[in-house]
């Protein structure tokens, strides 16, 4: 009798766990999918661009790939300002003042101006939402984009600058963040 009974409690078992647990609610459907992307992916590229912008040897940020392309520091800055730019734009709100940066700057400075300028986004598309995508945008001098297709470049860049950091990690033998082995 108790090898009956102690079979039907092990067969029954995973019917008896699943009845009683209750079913997942699906979240619910975002408001603003686009901007909730564009935080997910600044999210993202926040800790890789530092990331790679922290693994370049300092002796190596006034490297150049060729004698026509930018230095390493250079494309740092460039990415700082372009964060600031694109961020205060999009969320309507005045860039950090922040100091001239040099690439002659210390990799310190520069790495912490990348990181800083990461930081400024998050708190200033914190409250971006779908809303307003047919708003105008002055970028580059007078032109006007929507903030739509801002949002877009902002992204892009992201990417764009991205891919120039890791060629340069590469060319230096360095291994870019995301082609980093996974820890076990």
């Amino acid at each position: 009798m108790n090898r009956l009974v102690c079979f039907a409690l092990l067969a029954f078992t995973p019917a008896i766990s699943f009845a009683q647990a209750a079913p997942a609610a699906a979240p619910a459907p975002s408001a603003s999918p686009v901007t909730d992307a564009l935080r997910a992916g600044l999210v993202r590229y926040s800790k890789i661009m530092s990331a790679a912008a922290d693994a370049m040897p300092a002796d190596k940020f006034s490297f150049r790939p060729t004698p026509d392309q930018s230095t390493f520091a250079h494309l740092t800055i460039h990415i700082a300002e372009s964060n600031n730019l694109f961020c205060s734009k999009l969320a309507g709100v005045a860039a950090p003042d922040v100091p001239k940066l040099a690439e002659t700057d210390s990799k310190d400075k520069l790495v912490a101006a990348v990181k800083g300028s990461f930081d400024f986004c998050s708190t200033a598309l914190a409250k971006l939402d779908d809303s307003h995508f047919n708003d105008s945008v002055t970028l580059f001098g007078n032109n006007s984009f929507s903030r739509a297709r801002v949002i877009l470049m902002t992204s892009s860049s992201w990417a764009d600058h991205y891919s120039a950091q890791s060629m340069y990690l590469r060319l230096n033998g360095v291994l870019p963040p995301t082609a980093q082995p996974a820890a076990h």
